[in-house]
């Protein structure tokens, strides 16, 4: 049986020490090899950090909650992104696994329908809150952290749009979550400043 993870071929998982990174290199699809804190497997890293998150808010959520299917969905689709940020572009078209071009508007739909429910409170709010909702904030930072080395690595080679979009859409909808845990729960938010204090700044500059 043949396994593809993170791109990379594997036989076998049956042993999963191979001495081969020992030389501080890892493979990526098509066969190559490069250095391990190279853009790509520093952004697949971020990623996977990301994916590993989200495994932890789900085993805070109730089996039942509406949210375990949906965040599976997107843990195993985190999964296929992954293996074509491990894939050079000029061989993505060999990547078995299937790219989903609408993965955004699935984050904007749940987002849509969470933000129809939620209070505005019009105030940037500290992180934190439930041990759910600061999860979600801290998965929400790990987001964009991935964001960033994804738009370097797209910089060198390009990376799909559907994954840009994805991500960025994943940060919003993380923070959406983590606000609505926050109302569920009936837990206050701890503000900072208001939005409007960046107006008033640039109008008195």
């Amino acid at each position: 049986m043949i396994f593809l993870v993170y791109g990379i071929k594997l036989k076998s998982m049956r042993k999963i020490y191979t001495r081969t990174g020992d030389d501080g290199t890892t493979g990526i699809h098509g066969g190559a090899r490069v250095p391990k804190d190279d853009i790509r497997i520093e952004a697949n890293g971020c990623l996977d950090e990301l994916n590993t998150l989200l495994g932890i808010i789900r085993s805070l959520l109730p089996e039942t909650d509406a949210w375990q299917q949906k965040l599976y969905f997107i843990q195993r689709n985190l999964m296929v992104v992954m293996s074509h940020v491990a894939t050079p572009s000029a061989l993505r078209e060999q990547n078995p696994n299937e790219l989903p071009q609408d993965l955004d508007q699935f984050c904007e739909e749940w987002m849509d329908e969470m933000m129809s429910q939620l209070e505005d409170n019009g105030y940037f709010i500290l992180p934190g809150g439930t041990p759910l909702s600061a999860q979600l904030q801290y998965a929400r930072a790990v987001t964009r952290r991935a964001e960033r080395r994804l738009w370097t690595l797209h910089r060198t080679d390009p990376v799909p749009q559907a994954i840009l979009r994805f991500i960025n859409r994943l940060s919003d909808l993380l923070f959406v979550m983590a606000r609505f845990e926050m109302q569920r729960q009936q837990w206050p938010e701890e503000k900072w400043m208001s939005f409007a204090y960046k107006r008033k700044k640039r109008k008195e500059e």
